[in-house]
């Protein structure tokens, strides 16, 4: 390559130098034409989300309103439902007598019930009972047995000892 004049040397720096600016220059251009469109699309949403806020807060006051109408309506209707389902058997006297045997059927088999029940626990606690009397009958006969043959051995033992301090006794004198 050949030697470039001092002249030619500047003349390229300067060349070199214009192109990087105007590198920079583009660079920052489509820089802040992203963020511009970027800005753009923000504040778009944004207004968009407030339009949407403000008639959701509407929609929800609304809404809020139409409850508090319609809460003590059902609830009305509940009640008055529940007031017709009560008072329908009883609109005629066939009716009447066939609710009151109903009553009386689902009574009398809930009086067997509890009837049942009591006669099982009844049983089941006499044979516990019966069970835990049989256990202390045999334990005290075992310790009666027990307590009889240490008798009988004590007596003996008193026996023959009685009869050697005798024998002793008899020696001596």
């Amino acid at each position: 390559m050949a030697a470039q004049t001092p002249t030619q040397r500047k003349a390229t720096a300067k060349k070199a130098a214009a192109t990087r600016k105007r590198n920079a220059a583009a660079r920052s251009a489509k820089t802040t034409k992203s963020e511009a469109k970027a800005t753009r699309t923000s504040a778009t949403k944004a207004a968009t989300q407030a339009a949407d806020a403000s008639s959701l807060t509407l929609d929800t006051v609304a809404l809020q309103a139409e409850r508090a109408v319609l809460i003590p309506v059902g609830a009305a209707l509940v009640a008055r439902d529940k007031v017709v389902e009560v008072t329908k058997p009883y609109t005629s006297r066939t009716s009447a007598e066939k609710e009151l045997k109903k009553f009386e059927r689902r009574g009398n088999t809930a009086r067997n019930n509890v009837r049942r029940e009591v006669k099982r626990t009844r049983t089941r606690v006499e044979r516990e009972l019966r069970q835990r009397r049989n256990d202390v009958r045999g334990r005290v006969e075992g310790v009666r047995g027990d307590l009889q043959k240490q008798v009988t051995e004590v007596q003996s033992n008193a026996t023959d000892f009685a009869k050697k301090v005798q024998e002793q006794v008899t020696a001596l004198a």
